[in-house]
């Protein structure tokens, strides 16, 4: 079988060709922002709200003459600013790394090779092969296609395809558009701005991440904080301005209230889990192309798996045919020989001439095998049509022995309706088809036509076509299907079968791989319903077959809008839509086109399923070690700013214990804790046990934040009773101040640990591995010794000694005060264990 091979045999660009041409046009890319460099997240700190207000209260310190504790808060400023500039810092390494993980790449020929580059690396000159789903990466004029159409809708509107050929004025390919068909070797013209789509100015649609809820809701709760603090600031200062008359020490201690009420650490507590999460994900084969993909990664509920090459291996075999000239179906085994008139022929010759589809290389590899005498250079191509229409058909038409003969494959629904068989023929075929398919095979129908002469019909259903029978494929489900299945049902993930492929046959699959509660549905019957009929479908039924994009994305929109947190997975041209509609979008990296990937949120790097599981289970690891961290933040914020706040409103003999060098020491511990700390616990062990958070919910339940709360005023309540009662004990400020200090240390120790789970007590938390336990701990300890055996350190926090019994007081306060969770843990469990 003969016609315009795509081959390999052009040598390319040399390596002396390509420095010269790179060092004449430079990077195949549009201006762009410049690249954020470490000076502009040195001025994303400076500019943050807590980075002023320290500055703030340094310049205090100066122009009131302590200059010992100006000097101190510019040490200390350093260090936050340091530790600020390592989270942005890590968190942005992991962000480029993403940039690269998912930068767009092209196949090229140079120096006679085929290599893979990045396309920001092609030079005008260069030879690309392109294929199915890919976007084309520079201007180019096709040199060798098959079957080729390109959608330019980017560049002309046209929202159909457009034929390339190698003939003039039918051989532009241009930046930006996609290859809807076929494959193609094409060379390139011009690079970067100097592309039609550059001339035009205009810019590759880019992906973009909208904000999702839980930053909304994070920012939305930063900012009504930043509001409390401001306020607190003006009535803590004309508090003090009343009561000390004396402008800067009144803004001092108003500083004081400002930056404990400032919780910083939440957003950065955000960015830095997203993005060194996406990162880790990255290096065990799963690329999240945002971060903020996590968020909803961890609490998918739903998942739509298409059935080839997801499900399945995606190696197809011919199991049988069905040959309607003797009304017989052939098992095929090793010994099988079958005549040149086989309906594997006309399979064959409607296939491509070099098939990279797993289901026309099962063909290609049957007909080798089971028809003894291989004619196939007999026929020439003489013109072809793309696989279109619903359910789709691929049509060929070759010259033969001085005759033209019209190949033609695809659903049997639609072979059936283009032969125009007789009601009892056209029954008896579709018992075949269903039959075939009851076994998990997927059935193409097979059709052939002759033409007088070379008047080729405008519409490839308009010749008089034959039926010629069935072929039946067997595409076996993944090894580990089973127990991936099993993983999703154990984490209360509900899972969809989306799929083009006949009812019966996934159906079969379904049995076969374990679905729960199997009901199936086809892509027809989905347009046919109104919104609200289609949001009961999709929660009633689990298998959705002979589908298409315009069903798929109803399908998507549908379970959104139940409230469900939807992933799907997708690899073709027409997925795209569907993926972009999900909130998780899943490709695979191997078998996914350009298009899928580029359209898809995450990407699979092996194309194994397992993946999924796992992406799921770190998804839902770094929300709950958000949690975490958000619930520990919040949790320690609320007994500083009542330590702040309630002394001077209720006009104590001590009205204000602690200055701006108090609040940024713990700020120094806390920033670290929630953002290091946190980020590294490991995954509960009940996690993929626990059900998907619902979409309407914030990050905490209303349960969840009133704990979070109630632990932050049992910390404050153990704090001030601690403040109150050595204070009417008539003992001087310095050690009261040492007391309270010494209690609020203990407590955020403690409160760590504590809130390393929401309901495994510190029995079981204490096993859990994680490399900062030692260090915190260490840490702490250091400090709490020094800070009671240092004269130095007690003159710079203004602290006096504190003697063994109240340290045990505070020891014991602070232990009562916290440690009651864990009591709330075991009972909790006792009273709504199942």
């Amino acid at each position: 079988m003969s016609n315009e091979h795509i081959t390999t045999s052009i040598k390319g660009l040399t390596q002396v060709e390509i420095q010269s041409l790179q060092l004449q046009f430079g990077k195949n890319k549009f201006e762009a922002e410049p690249q954020r460099r470490f000076l502009h997240i040195v001025l994303d700190v400076i500019k943050e709200p807590m980075f002023l207000l320290l500055v703030f209260a340094s310049t205090l310190y100066f122009l009131l003459g302590e200059t010992s504790e100006g000097i101190l808060m510019v040490v200390a400023m350093s260090l936050v600013t340091a530790i600020s500039l390592y989270q942005e810092v890590k968190s942005s390494k992991a962000l480029e790394t993403l940039q690269q993980l998912t930068a767009p790449g092209v196949i090229v020929i140079r120096e006679g090779k085929e290599i893979n580059i990045l396309t920001e690396d092609l030079v005008p000159g260069d030879i690309i092969l392109l294929a199915e789903g890919m976007k084309i990466p520079a201007d180019a004029i096709v040199l060798q296609e098959n079957d080729l159409t390109v959608s330019e809708a980017i560049i002309t509107g046209e929202s159909l395809p457009i034929e390339k050929h190698i003939e003039d004025g039918k051989n532009l390919l241009f930046q930006g558009t996609t290859v809807n068909s076929g494959k193609c070797i094409a060379k390139v013209t011009a690079i970067g701005n100097q592309t039609i789509l550059g001339k035009l100015g205009k810019t590759i649609e880019a992906y973009s991440a909208p904000k999702t809820n839980l930053q909304i809701q994070i920012n939305k709760f930063v900012r009504r904080l930043a509001i409390f603090g401001l306020v607190g600031f003006l009535a803590i200062f004309i508090v003090n301005l009343l009561h000390h008359n004396n402008v800067m020490t009144s803004l001092l201690f108003a500083l004081t209230l400002a930056m404990s009420a400032v919780p910083e650490e939440i957003p950065v507590a955000f960015s830095s889990f997203m993005a060194l999460g996406a990162f880790k994900m990255g290096k065990l084969g799963i690329i999240s192309r945002q971060p903020q993909t996590i968020e909803n990664l961890g609490g998918v509920s739903v998942i739509c798996l298409d059935k080839t090459g997801t499900i399945t291996e995606n190696k197809m075999q011919v199991k049988s045919i069905f040959q309607f000239s003797t009304k017989t179906e052939i098992e095929l085994n090793e010994s099988s020989i079958l005549n040149e008139k086989s309906v594997l022929l006309y399979g064959m010759l409607a296939s491509e001439v070099q098939p990279f589809d797993a289901m026309e290389i099962a063909i290609d590899e049957a007909f080798k095998q089971f028809i003894k005498e291989d004619k196939r250079n007999n026929y020439t191509m003489v013109h072809e049509y793309p696989l279109q229409g619903k359910p789709p058909m691929m049509t060929h038409v070759f010259t033969s022995n001085n005759q033209t003969i019209v190949a033609g494959k695809g659903a049997v629904e639609r072979i059936i309706n283009i032969c125009k068989l007789a009601a009892t023929d056209r029954e008896m075929v579709s018992q075949q088809a269903n039959k075939m398919a009851l076994k998990g095979y997927r059935v193409l129908g097979v059709a052939n036509a002759f033409l007088i002469d070379q008047n080729f019909p405008e519409d490839s259903d308009n010749y008089n076509w034959q039926f010629q029978g069935l072929i039946a494929l067997y595409d076996p489900p993944k090894q580990n299907i089973n127990e991936v299945f099993k993983q999703f049902y154990d984490a209360g993930i509900k899972i969809k079968m989306v799929t083009g492929d006949y009812p019966e046959t996934a159906i079969s699959i379904g049995n076969q791989i374990g679905m729960l509660k199997i009901k199936c549905i086809s892509g027809d019957q989905i347009l046919t319903q109104t919104d609200e009929e289609l949001q009961k479908t999709v929660n009633e039924f689990t298998i959705f077959a002979r589908m298409f994009p315009e069903a798929k994305l109803k399908i998507i929109n549908a379970i959104k809008a139940n409230g469900d947190i939807v992933a799907i997975t997708g690899d073709g041209v027409n997925d795209a839509p569907a993926l972009k509609a999900a909130d998780i979008g899943v490709a695979m990296g191997e078998k996914g086109t350009a298009i899928a990937r580029q359209a898809a949120d995450l990407i699979i790097t092996d194309d194994d399923i397992d993946k999924i599981v796992v992406a799921i289970a770190e998804g839902r690891k770094i929300f709950n070690n958000l949690k975490k961290a958000i619930r520990y933040i919040i949790s320690i914020h609320i007994p500083i700013v009542f330590t702040a706040v309630v002394p001077v409103l209720f006009g104590w003999i001590y009205p204000n214990i602690f200055t701006p060098i108090h609040i940024i020491f713990l700020e120094m511990i806390m920033g670290p804790t929630c953002s290091i700390f946190f980020e590294n616990e490991p995954v509960e062990g009940d996690t993929m046990q626990q059900l998907p958070k619902e979409r309407r919910l914030g990050i905490f339940r209303s349960d969840e934040l009133l704990i979070c709360i109630i632990q932050g005023l049992m910390i404050s309540g153990g704090v001030l009773g601690l403040y109150y009662y050595f204070m009417k004990q008539g003992i001087p400020l310095e050690q009261v101040r040492g007391i309270v200090f010494n209690s609020l240390v203990i407590s955020n120790i403690l409160l760590t640990f504590v809130d390393r789970s929401f309901s495994q007590t510190l029995a079981k938390t204490i096993k859990y591995k994680n490399s900062y336990v030692k260090i915190i701990l260490i840490v702490s300890v250091i400090f709490i010794v020094s800070l009671n055996t240092i004269p130095m350190l007690q003159q710079i926090f203004k602290i006096q000694p504190i003697n063994n019994m109240q340290f045990l007081v505070c020891a014991l306060v602070s232990f009562v005060s916290v440690m009651w969770f864990e009591g709330y843990k075991i009972n909790y469990k006792l009273l709504f264990r199942d």
